[in-house]
């Protein structure tokens, strides 16, 4: 067969050929969205695409860099998809299209300049520790499994947190804000654990 009739047989297909010519075009451009679809999510869930913004950069990652979740004695680093990106399907899909918002308030400039992004901190701390709240910390679980701790190993005071509290429906942000990011104006210091050795 010569290209000139395949060309032909493709533009406009026999009856017979019709629905296998669809069959393979449908499936080629689903196999091409669904890669495309996924390198999309990882391109934007790497530490590089959210520091990309100079809010970020300059506040949001100068404030993790030194904390125990970017330098530590096991040499493990939480990127920021770790604590703000969900890892199962639907809830990831969720955050992304939240993400939205994070996009206009860039280019609105709401939080461009540092005096803006302390003004806006609360705001944005207080919407991460509610989510959070509602899914029982998943993003802590990810890398903190309850079910592996050696109590023995913790503190006296974090023994008594981590046996007490949780027993009773807390959840790990219900103490362990100002990890990653330093706390909000108006939250004291004293308001989290002292003398838990992270």
């Amino acid at each position: 067969m010569r290209f000139r009739d395949l060309f032909r047989k493709v533009r406009v297909p026999s009856q017979r050929h019709a629905l296998g010519t669809l069959v393979a075009v449908g499936a080629a451009l689903g196999g091409a969205a669904a890669v495309s679809f996924s390198a999309a999510m990882e391109a934007t869930s790497t530490d590089e695409f959210c520091v990309s913004c100079h809010e970020m950069r300059d506040n949001a990652l100068a404030e993790l860099v030194g904390t125990s979740h970017h330098t530590n004695r096991a040499g493990f680093r939480a990127a920021c998809g770790d604590c703000h990106i969900p890892r199962e399907f639907f809830p990831k899909m969720w955050r992304k299209i939240r993400a939205a918002t994070e996009v206009y308030h860039h280019l609105k400039g709401t939080i461009d300049t540092p005096e803006k992004y302390e003004a806006y901190r609360m705001t944005m701390a207080t919407k991460t520790w509610t989510g959070m709240n509602a899914n029982d910390s998943r993003q802590c679980r990810y890398c903190h499994d309850e079910t592996s701790w050696d109590l023995e190993l913790q503190s006296e005071k974090a023994q008594e947190y981590h046996v007490g509290p949780l027993a009773r429906g807390k959840t790990c942000i219900d103490c362990h804000k100002g990890l990653a990011h330093r706390l909000p104006a108006g939250i004291e210091e004293d308001a989290q654990l002292e003398g838990i050795d992270f």
